[in-house]
């Protein structure tokens, strides 16, 4: 099996999904993001959002405890190629975070990834960086963020 074949290249591979709570938004909010509009429901009514919605920061979070519970299930990525499987590193970054519609108390939101290419690290034999498209939407199918994020992998042998 190709590295392509196994990272599914181009197909867009569903994550999860997640129901942001009131709790959990002002949970998250108070250690990470102590905004009114994410702390205190009334306060939230009166602001630009009009409602208690998530901090981005909480949307991004999610997706990446999603991306990595789908990544280490065995079902979702299987090797069945010579030697032993690609061995996942970390991640030098991301760019274009755009967080497009507020994801507002009761919500679920749906989290995906999309691995567009890959190349050679020429800094660490046998380490490929992938790029991935990663998106989260809502129940009407609207995209509430999106980011290009990188990952560095070492193929298997």
């Amino acid at each position: 099996m190709s590295l392509d074949t196994y990272l599914r290249l181009g197909e867009t591979i569903t994550l999860g999904s997640h129901t942001f709570t009131p709790e959990a938004i002002k949970a998250f909010a108070a250690k990470y993001d102590p905004q009114r509009f994410h702390m205190d429901e009334e306060e939230a009514k009166s602001s630009v959002f009009g409602s208690l919605c998530a901090s981005g920061w909480h949307t991004a979070a999610t997706w990446m405890k999603y991306n990595l519970a789908a990544r280490e299930d065995a079902g979702e990525m299987p090797w069945t190629g010579e030697g032993e499987a690609p061995e996942f590193g970390p991640s030098p970054g991301f760019q274009n975070l755009k967080w497009l519609k507020p994801v507002y108390a009761g919500e679920t939101i749906t989290f995906t990834r999309r691995a567009v290419s890959h190349r050679a690290l020429t800094s660490r034999p046998g380490w490929r960086i992938v790029t991935l498209i990663c998106e989260a939407f809502d129940s009407r199918n609207d995209k509430v963020i999106e980011f290009e994020s990188v990952v560095l992998v070492k193929a298997g042998r």
